[in-house]
Order: structure tokens, then C-alpha cells, then sequence
């Protein structure tokens, strides 16, 4: 037999019926519906299926605030560099991703200059704050720009 639209059924067990209320049983007078109103018709429908799809969208709270399109630089700070790597030694964005002191080289890697820089290294990057740029140099260190 060919399966097709016409003879197409769920799985058994994987559907429940609807709960038929107002039939007798434990649930007397209104079953649970309440007093008058839509809602306590059958039929009657409540929720966001009821409104519409502008109501819909009236009710979800409104996006605030700012996203700059520009991707956001990661940064790090002068003393991880120190902490983190030895003298005459060559920082670049897959040094810092592997030491786990950035989450992402995507969108490139920016030096700010909070700490203080001891060691003399040759630190590559997207972009430098100027305070750090003059720490490194003054550390006996180069500072270069990725291409």
C-alpha cells in the first residue's frame, strides 16, 4: 500500500485527546471556565491566538538601546601580556587564543595599556591604544600592526 495524504495518521500513542469538559463527572456547574465571557463558550478563544498579529507584536517589550554594526575588537591589557609570556618572545593573535586570554582572532585583537609591561616582546595586533603602544617601545619591545 502506497503511503499518501489520504491515509497519512500519527503514531499511535503520540497524540492525546482533548479534555471534554462540561460532560459530567467530577467538574460540575461551569467546568472550570469560569463565569460568562468568550472564554467560557465553546469554541471561544483566548490567548495571543485570539489577537492579532499586530496586537501580537504590541505586546512583546521593545528592543532598547544600541548595536554598533562594527564588529567588537578583543582586547587585552598590558599586565597579561606580562604575566603570560616570556622576554624576547612573539605575541600574535594565536598566541593569545591558545593561552585562552581571548575568545576569538575573528574580529581582530586590540592592546590597552592597563598594567605595566616588564619584558621586552614584539607584540602583533589589530590595533593599539596609544599609552600601550608607547609601553611596549619603552619596554625595549615592538609594537606592529597585523596586515
Amino acid at each position: 500500500m502506497a503511503i499518501n495524504l489520504s491515509n497519512l495518521k500519527p503514531a499511535t500513542g503520540s497524540t492525546k485527546r482533548k479534555k471534554r469538559v462540561g460532560r459530567g463527572g467530577k467538574r460540575g456547574t461551569y467546568s472550570g471556565r469560569g463565569l460568562k465571557g468568550q472564554k467560557s463558550r465553546s469554541g471561544g478563544r483566548g490567548g495571543l491566538k485570539a489577537l492579532g498579529f499586530k496586537q501580537t507584536l504590541q505586546r512583546i517589550p521593545k528592543k532598547r538601546g544600541f548595536n554598533s554594526p562594527k564588529a567588537k575588537l578583543a582586547t587585552i591589557n598590558l599586565s597579561d601580556l606580562d604575566n603570560h609570556f616570556q622576554a624576547d618572545e612573539t605575541v600574535d593573535a594565536q598566541k593569545l587564543l591558545k593561552a585562552g586570554l581571548i575568545k576569538t582572532v575573528q574580529n581582530g585583537v586590540k592592546v590597552l595599556a592597563k598594567g605595566q609591561l616588564s619584558k621586552k616582546l614584539h607584540v602583533i595586533a589589530d590595533n593599539f591604544s596609544q599609552a600601550a603602544e608607547q609601553a611596549i617601545t619603552a619596554a625595549g619591545g615592538r609594537a606592529e600592526i597585523r596586515k
